[in-house]
């Protein structure tokens, strides 16, 4: 690690297979924690590339406990986190809507790491039941049209970097990599990345796999949707910029998608919204990113995704995915 270190403070970049073997050893306890800790500080100091990016990637994606859903049309709505916006759990709501609207998710996620809740915080204070038992998520699948993926218990590799992201506080590379390691490989995937060349880079990523995917970066910032302005969507077939009167609502204000200051105050927000309680803005917001995600699998229109996600929240039929996974969990 030192060598690797020091080739890094250097500006060096490493190739596709240093970058796979790094993460390989950390997962196997070959370095301690403050060589693990510094070369996570070197990726916060300057970018990094697309064949490390790819590299980490590969390693995680080999050492995986993956679970096989190949019959199933699933998609994966996944923001990076590190947007630094504290917004309520969007995609996990949106993940829910999806779902509803009769489009199968396998939903990856993890708890916080530099924001109040992560969709592994929400989850967990609504009763749902991480496992990595695949009769477990078929169930899920197929009751609740949605499985929940906690990222630990399918990233036994992570173990070692975990409590050093937590002491951290602060968005890693890991982040970036949370949406591309989905362990049930969906064949479709809607993620929301912190800034535009991390866009770029997924979807270059992206385009030389089998996936249907759509990358988003809000302009103003947000991982995801936000309609606050204009965001990035990259594509297989396409690049657009959309905003909101793409989906025929109006631009909202940032504050009206905060998420409150801590996870019991999401909770409610998640609650309230699935209720149908939740405001016009925050409404909007969740079937925008459903939309979008059921756009992707369906192959429709962002008009008609939004149409059906709108559908699938004022019907009760997300919040019955909910419910049924919180039966399931019990």
């Amino acid at each position: 690690m030192k060598q690797i270190l020091n080739r890094l403070i250097n500006h060096e970049q490493l190739n596709k297979d240093e970058a796979r073997s790094v993460l390989v050893n950390i997962s196997e306890g070959k370095y301690n924690q403050s060589q693990i800790a510094a070369f996570l500080t070197v990726y916060m100091m300057r970018n990094v590339s697309l064949e490390e990016l790819e590299g980490f990637r590969d390693a995680l994606l080999d050492l995986c406990l993956a679970v096989d859903f190949h019959e199933y049309n699933t998609i994966d709505l996944c923001g990076t986190g590190g947007d630094g916006k504290n917004t309520f759990n969007i995609s996990t709501l949106a993940s829910f809507v999806t779902a509803g609207a009769g489009v199968k998710v396998t939903k990856h996620g993890n708890y916080g790491v530099s924001s109040v809740s992560g969709s592994s915080n929400v989850m967990e204070a609504l009763g749902i039941k991480f496992s990595n038992e695949k009769d477990f998520l078929k169930r899920s699948l197929d009751e609740a049209g949605i499985c929940v993926l906690h990222a630990p218990l399918f990233h036994p590799a992570m173990k070692n970097v975990a409590p050093i992201r937590k002491e951290l506080g602060v968005k890693t590379f890991f982040n970036m990599l949370g949406p591309m390691v989905n362990p049930a490989f969906p064949k479709n995937q809607l993620v929301g990345v912190f800034d535009l060349e991390l866009a770029r880079m997924y979807g270059y990523l992206y385009q030389k796999s089998e996936k249907n995917y759509a990358v988003l970066h809000a302009m103003d910032g947000y991982d995801e949707i936000s309609l606050t302005g204009p965001v990035k969507v990259i594509s297989k077939n396409s690049e657009n910029i959309l905003t909101a009167e793409n989906f025929g609502v109006k631009q909202i204000e940032e504050s009206e998608i905060f998420g409150g200051e801590t996870v019991k105050d999401s909770a409610e927000i998640f609650l309230d919204i699935l209720n149908g309680n939740g405001t016009e803005a925050q409404n909007n917001v969740v079937c925008a990113n459903a939309a979008m995600a059921i756009s992707v699998v369906q192959n429709c229109s962002i008009k008609d995704g939004f149409e059906k996600a709108k559908e699938s929240l004022k019907s009760g039929k997300a919040l019955n995915s909910l419910k049924k996974l919180q039966q399931i969990s019990d």
